[in-house]
């Protein structure tokens, strides 16, 4: 897995009814789909279906894992190590989280990252949570004006948290670019 991450953050288990609505909207929106258990998806994601026009010259058809895990799905152990160094959250985000969604790209173009950012709040419109993105440290300023921004932080790395209009108003930025 070598491209860009991005975690969503939930408060509590997503009922089985907006996994299944994930889990139609990732059929609709994909080339290849395979379902590796409830909660987990190895698609090829349709860049067009995110309203992605320039694919820089890459096949639009661009391969992401989108994994959600926790208590009672997934895999717990994953979950528990993703947030281990985590600091404390819930002064950040008004919650601690339970459960979470990564979205995982396979490559690493400019499109992958685009992709990564707006598969990700599609997938928050259909179940919510907060987007956990690491940030370089010039990327801070650039994100702390967004619309949809939770919080930021710099300490112990550069991070942000926010809604999915934020994902989608950070993806318009010319120096969008997730970190891996």
């Amino acid at each position: 897995m070598s491209g860009p991450v991005l975690v969503i953050e939930l408060a509590e288990v997503v009922p089985r009814a907006s996994i299944q609505r994930v889990r139609e909207f990732l059929i609709r929106s994909s080339a290849c789909f395979e379902e590796k258990r409830v909660g987990e998806y190895d698609v090829s994601i349709h860049a067009e279906s995110l309203g992605i026009t320039d694919t820089g010259g890459v096949d639009g058809r661009r391969p992401v894992l989108v994994s959600l895990m926790g208590p009672g799905i997934g895999d717990e152990a994953v979950f528990e190590a993703e947030h281990a160094d985590e600091v404390g959250q819930e002064p950040l985000i008004g919650f601690t989280p339970t459960h979470a969604v990564d979205v995982i790209a396979f490559c690493d173009s400019p499109v992958d990252h685009l992709v990564t950012a707006l598969l990700t709040a599609a997938v928050m419109d259909l179940i919510g949570g907060v987007a956990n993105a690491e940030l370089r440290e010039d990327q801070v300023p650039i994100v702390a004006g967004l619309p949809g921004i939770v919080a930021a932080m710099t300490d112990p790395w550069p991070s942000a948290y926010g809604s999915a209009e934020f994902l989608r108003a950070w993806a318009q930025q010319p120096s969008f670019r997730l970190l891996k």
